[in-house]
């Protein structure tokens, strides 16, 4: 027997004929008894709720429940037990547990990834609903009622569940209207308005989608007094900000077709939608990188970061032995895939944090699924790597490609086996067909050679590759005498790597002289080359080159780059170091890297700048790898000058310390004496060193110890006269200096000060502005705004005749920051940070971008809350895309001061506590975050009457004013902050 509540009360035989119920008493007697099936419900209950006029006696009870046992039979009993009664029927019996269980598994499906059978399952579920819940009973029935409003509220959840489904599905259009009701009715509900504002958004329906945010913004603020939820704040900034984003390394481009894993490949993405860790497994050229570009590619609707970790390990015999399990390198990899930077423009913006850290932040709540290639190279590292990030970000997927697993708890291993033989046929006759007109062969012929190659498509392709010369029974007759195949059966992973190596070696062997020089001496490039790199490192011609790639030892990536498959690497290797080329030809690749950036830094402070930058980001792997090599052989003045011709790009391009080891590393070799890497006209080399080491927390220490002789040496290199090699360095120098925490010895500030005010005549015109920009701060900081202005406008100027967008950037926001200082002129301060936010969106630079928003926020907010808000907003979605908590801090701290300007004192709150844990109180550079947000708790203390919080908040901004001493008006002026602060400031 069947019975529904989700309507009117009914009850059906199996055969659908409907039960006759009686009149209303009974039909309210069966759905109170079916509200939990199998529940004992009190007969005083039922006594009061059956009867619309009122309670019944115990003898009409006993008498509706006799009827309605007599109407229902024994396939549905009625039982009394102890003091009230119950229905004895199986819960899937029910309408409304058959509807939660269905929607249980939709809900299930649509969190693992598969949407299609999510819609189905709640399509499902949907359908048993006729009307309201226990209709016709809820309205005087309080457990009724508390009943129907749980159904209700499960019946709205599974309806959003659908619709986001659909939408997942590409159902954009379909979805609008129905979520334009739903949004209508329940105008407090803040799923559906993001789900009408993605609807929308996928339509290019932009400005309806930022009406459908503000509408319930609105509502939420008139009856609830409370902004929306996080959640819908960064999805509104996501959807409709229109500045570029980084965008996550997509699974490299396949030239050819994917032939023969179409079940495994099948099998992995049902494996990623039960696991969060997959690892594919198998030796060397059975295909594991290319089934896990084409799961990845296939993916949908998570994003997708495809990260190549073989880079991370140059093979050579002249790296540090030690083995580091810290996953720092592979965090950093992660972070350039992803398209994220480690640090910002400026230096100073907050304490060092590691990859790790910043990676964290920047998935916690983002779904993704992180693809890692080629961990063997670094197992351990990849493993600490990928516990730490599953563990922190709930939303993220790892696939792997490995030689070995993880080790990782929760992995799930699939062992990536050679192709079966129609697979393997398959794959041979395509590739032959690249090579040579007509047939490749007769099909007994090709299952003999694919047999040979025991499947593996690496060797395949190497074989293939051979017919442009050779006939198929000729190749046959070449394999079985190079395998020593006498009879074949099961063949062992350690068998068929001595199978894989064979065929590279035979393959190898039929290279001319001149190619196989070309090739070994090719493997020393960690991330691929370009044509004309690789031309100089190999000392070969592009006829070379272009034969290696017909021969399937090279292959051109989809940017027009070489790349060599690290199997083939790793055989090349060790034919380079046999042939006594190691040591040459890593010093020829490191002094190529050199070249080329030295050769790049005339542009990257001008208008060039856009043009060489990603084309040095494109040799980062290879740049780390040169350096990787210079500190391991020992060779320090070729480490020095790499890591100064280098900073300029790395600053730029926000990877300082990617290169930081290495920095480190130099100052720590032999216990060396402070200066003394300085010797051979090396200072600015030497500064630059220390500057990037001291880019991570552990390079801190060392920048305690060598800061006084690099700045001397600085200083020796920019005498002022005449320009030093790298105008970045003394810049940077200052910015760092200015950031230090320890405000008791200045010493250091103004000797760097004094060697930038140095630059103001000096030939080099980048130094001159960068001079002026900083002579601006020292010229505000003695109350001279006029003349800080003069200076502020002068270098920018200079940085934007130039072509410098970084420069040019930092300029405006100082020219700013002085105009809308009390006030004077908010209308400059928004034109002039639109302008910079233009500049740092053409560099990349996300965690700049959402600076220079709370910046303009705060511009805006006495004349335009509304606008200032949305600043807020998309500068908090930047911020946690970028990973930084500093600018989210500030976002956050913005939207406090909107919910107190609003009169939501409970909101504000949270907002100012949420940033202030978020905020180092050591950084001066937080100083104005901080105490902006300890003079709002204050406001928001005395809001609800307690004084004592109110005082400790406020004793909080006055210890922080002392401790800047006779100079805290002006900071607290330049900082922006609150005309009261600086009045109260100037007081002490």
């Amino acid at each position: 027997m069947w019975f529904g509540i989700l309507g009117e009360t009914w009850a059906r035989h199996d055969d659908g004929t409907e039960v006759p119920l009686g009149g209303p008493a009974r039909r309210a007697l069966l759905a109170l008894l079916l509200i939990g099936p199998g529940g004992v419900v009190p007969a005083e209950q039922l006594a009061e709720e059956i009867e619309p006029a009122g309670a019944v006696s115990a003898h009409a009870l006993q008498s509706q429940v006799s009827r309605l046992r007599t109407a229902l039979g024994p396939a549905a009993p009625i039982e009394r037990v102890g003091a009230g009664y119950r229905i004895a029927v199986p819960q899937e019996a029910v309408d409304a547990a058959r509807f939660e269980a269905l929607a249980a598994e939709g809900r299930a499906a649509l969190t693992a990834g598969d949407p299609a059978r999510a819609a189905a399952e709640l399509r499902r579920a949907l359908e048993l609903w006729r009307g309201p819940a226990l209709a016709g009973l809820a309205d005087r029935s309080e457990s009724a009622r508390a009943a129907a409003a749980r159904l209700e509220e499960a019946r709205l959840a599974a309806l959003e569940d659908r619709i986001e489904a659909e939408l997942l599905l590409g159902e954009h259009r379909s979805a609008v209207p129905e979520l334009r009701e739903l949004t209508d009715r329940h105008p407090l509900r803040e799923r559906p308005a993001g789900l009408l504002m993605r609807a929308l958004s996928a339509q290019g329906r932009q400005a309806e989608a930022l009406v459908a945010f503000e509408r319930t913004r609105r509502h939420l603020a008139e009856e609830l007094g409370a902004d929306p939820s996080a959640e819908l704040i960064s999805l509104h900034a996501e959807l409709l900000d229109t500045a570029p984003a980084p965008r996550p390394a997509a699974p490299p481009a396949q030239l050819t077709s994917f032939v023969g894993r179409e079940e495994e490949a099948a099998e992995t993405a049902a494996l990623l939608r039960e696991s969060r860790l997959v690892t594919l497994t198998g030796p060397g050229g059975v295909g594991k990188t290319r089934l896990a570009a084409e799961v990845a590619a296939g993916t949908a609707p998570a994003g997708v970061c495809f990260v190549e970790l073989a880079a991370l390990h140059d093979g050579g015999p002249s790296a540090p032995p030690a083995r580091d399990v810290r996953p720092g390198r592979a965090a950093r990899s992660v972070l350039a895939a992803l398209g994220l930077r480690e640090n910002g423009l400026q230096m100073g913006e907050g304490p060092p944090r590691t990859a790790l850290d910043r990676l964290i932040a920047a998935l916690t709540d983002r779904p993704l699924l992180l693809v890692l290639d080629n961990c063997e190279h670094v197992v351990e590292e990849a493993a600490a790597l990928t516990a730490r990030l599953l563990a922190a970000c709930p939303r993220l997927r790892v696939l792997a490609t490995s030689r070995e697993p993880l080790g990782v708890i929760g992995e799930h291993v699939l062992q990536v086996r050679p192709l079966d033989e129609a697979a393997a046929v398959r794959l041979f006759t395509d590739r032959a067909r690249a090579v040579r007109r007509g047939p490749a062969g007769e099909p007994a012929l090709l299952r003999r050679i694919c047999d040979a190659l025991d499947g593996l498509p690496l060797a395949i392709e190497l074989a293939a590759a051979r017919l442009r010369t050779l006939e198929p029974q000729d190749l046959a007759g070449r394999l079985d005498d190079l395998l020593g195949l006498t009879g074949r059966g099961s063949r062992t992973p350690d068998e068929r790597h001595r199978t894989m190596r064979a065929v590279v070696a035979w393959s190898w062997d039929l290279l001319t002289d001149a190619e196989q020089r070309a090739a070994r001496r090719f493997t020393v490039f960690a991330g691929g080359a370009g044509h004309e790199g690789a031309r100089e490192v190999c000392g070969t011609d592009a006829d070379t080159l272009e034969s290696l790639a017909d021969k399937s030892l090279l292959e051109t990536a989809g940017t027009g780059r070489l790349r060599m498959l690290e199997t083939i690497r790793a055989y090349g290797t060790e034919r380079l170091e046999e042939a006594g080329e190691g040591e040459a030809t890593r010093r020829g690749h490191a002094r190529h890297l050199l070249e080329l950036h030295r050769r790049a830094a005339p542009h990257l402070l001008r208008a060039g700048q856009l043009r060489w930058l990603p084309r040095l980001a494109a040799e980062h792997d290879n740049l780390l790898a040169a350096l990787r090599w210079a500190v391991g052989a020992h060779e320090r003045r070729t480490a020095l000058e790499l890591l100064a011709a280098a900073s300029t790009s790395l600053w730029i391009r926000g990877a300082a310390a990617a290169a930081a080891p290495y920095a480190l590393a130099l100052l720590t070799a032999d216990d060396a004496p402070p200066g003394r890497l300085a010797g051979e006209d090396l200072g600015e080399e030497y500064a630059a060193c220390v500057l990037l080491a001291a880019s991570t927390t552990a390079g801190r220490p060392l920048w305690q110890r060598h800061r006084t002789a690099a700045l001397e040496a600085l200083a020796a290199a920019w005498p002022g006269d005449r320009p030093g090699r790298y105008p970045v360095v003394p810049f940077l120098w200052m910015m760092r200096t200015a950031g230090e925490t320890d405000r008791q010895d200045t010493r250091h500030v103004r000797d760097a000060f004094a060697l930038l005010s140095s630059q103001h005549d000096c030939p080099d015109p980048w130094a001159r502005a960068a001079a002026r920009y900083v002579s601006g701060y020292a010229t505000l900081g003695e109350g001279d705004a006029d003349g800080a202005e003069r200076a502020f406008d002068a270098a920018a100027d200079g940085f934007c005749g130039l072509g410098d967008r970084w420069g040019t950037a930092l300029a405006l926001d100082a020219l700013a920051g002085l105009a809308a200082t009390a006030g004077a002129d908010r209308e400059r301060a928004i034109e002039l940070t639109d302008r910079a936010l233009a500049l740092t969106g053409e560099l990349g630079a996300v965690e700049d971008s959402a600076d220079l928003l709370v910046n303009r926020g705060d511009h805006q907010l006495p004349q335009d809350p509304v606008a200032a808000r949305e600043d807020y907003s998309r500068a908090a979605a930047l911020a946690r895309g970028s990973g930084s908590p500093a600018a989210l801090a500030a976002a956050l701290r913005g939207l406090g001061d909107i919910a107190l300007l609003e009169g939501r004192p409970q909101e504000a709150e949270r907002l100012y506590a949420d940033a202030l844990d978020r905020i180092d109180p050591h950084w001066v550079k937080s100083l104005g975050n901080r105490l902006r947000c300890l003079g709002g708790l204050g406001r928001t203390a005395e809001a609800r009457g307690d004084r004592a919080a109110a005082r400790a908040h406020y004793d909080g901004v006055a210890a922080a004013v002392a401790a800047l001493g006779p100079s805290a008006p002006e900071v607290l002026r330049l900082l922006g902050l609150p005309q009261e602060l600086v009045t109260a400031a100037g007081a002490r």
